[in-house]
């Protein structure tokens, strides 16, 4: 089902290729973005696995490779909460704090899931963060 609807929605893209008005010129920008691959996604990836590892130099590393590659703005989100994560465990608070702004700043309604937010190092640095908005 979900196939025949993502097939229909790109046939509708083909058939409005040609036109130019503005509506047709943002449905077109939506349609790149939805199937753009992002540059940095594997290192994002790669990052995330390193971070799980607690391998944290090598996953900062990654995490700030893929955003220096270019990611789609929900995986800058995740990476900017990885890189600050890693900040904070090292004793980084400033940076941490730098990071949480930098994922806030891209998207004022992230949140913290509810396992992390009850973390005792960065959960309270987080809604410290937040509160500051």
């Amino acid at each position: 089902m979900a196939l025949r609807r993502w097939a229909w929605l790109a046939g509708v893209a083909v058939v409005l290729s040609g036109c130019e008005s503005a509506p047709i010129k943002a449905i077109k920008e939506e349609f790149r973005t939805l199937f753009q691959t992002h540059k940095g996604a594997p290192d994002l990836a790669n990052g995330i696995k390193q971070y799980e590892d607690a391998n944290y130099t090598e996953a900062a590393r990654l995490l700030q490779l893929a955003l220096d590659q270019g990611l789609a703005r929900d995986d800058q989100v995740k990476a900017h909460k990885y890189l600050a994560f890693i900040h904070c465990v090292s004793g980084r608070e400033q940076r941490c704090r730098d990071e949480f702004r930098a994922a806030l700043k891209i998207d004022p309604s992230f949140e913290l899931a509810a396992s992390e937010a009850g973390h005792p190092i960065w959960g309270p640095t987080f809604r410290s963060v937040k509160g500051q908005r």
